[in-house]
């Protein structure tokens, strides 16, 4: 099978500890490593409106028809503005691959939510929801709608250096550079 390569990759621009309210979101759409356009919109630190955001943002733009997969550098934008990935599957009916450089302490994630987050149990039951991270290649992943051997095949296909596709990298470029004046640091 030929693996997906039209996709949009989003992550969210830097802020500072101490910010409350809303955060910027960037997508980077790509047909596999070569950037076709951006997405951008805001969502709320630690809020719950990142779902319907990446919703909005998707089928909202001129990009609709292209985009096959989404790409997510973590299940929470903004803090934790934890993404409902099943949801964001079955409304844009694409794949939704979560991936991240490092398995996350989940411990950690779950003590956070549930001691200091606004809305914590109920965050905390959509990442339980996504499942587990898998190691796929160098990097851990979740994958809703799409198994696992394609997942990987998607990740190989939209990445060009080193081990994050660049939909995500250049989505966390974009966001840094307009939020901040210049981008920095690794995706």
């Amino acid at each position: 099978m030929k693996p997906i390569t039209n996709v949009v990759g989003f992550d969210d621009a830097p802020f500072p500890h101490a910010h409350r309210g809303d955060v910027r979101v960037v997508g980077a759409v790509c047909c596999r490593t070569r950037l076709d356009g951006v997405l951008s919109g805001k969502v709320r630190r630690d809020g719950a409106n990142s779902t319907d955001v990446l919703i909005e943002l998707v089928r909202g733009g001129k990009f609709k028809g292209h985009v096959r997969a989404v790409l997510l550098q973590g299940i929470a934008l903004a803090g934790f503005n934890v993404v409902d990935v099943h949801r964001l599957h079955a409304t844009l009916g694409v794949p939704v691959v979560v991936a991240v450089r490092r398995n996350p302490r989940l411990q950690m994630v779950k003590d956070a939510l549930l001691d200091r987050t606004p809305g914590g149990a109920r965050k905390w039951k959509l990442v339980q929801a996504a499942g587990p991270l898998t190691q796929l290649g160098a990097m851990w992943v979740q994958h809703i709608g799409l198994a696992a051997p394609d997942a990987l095949a998607l990740l190989r296909a939209t990445t060009l250096h080193g081990n994050v596709p660049e939909p995500l990298r250049l989505a966390h470029l974009i966001a840094g550079g307009v939020t901040t004046g210049q981008s920095r640091g690794r995706a």
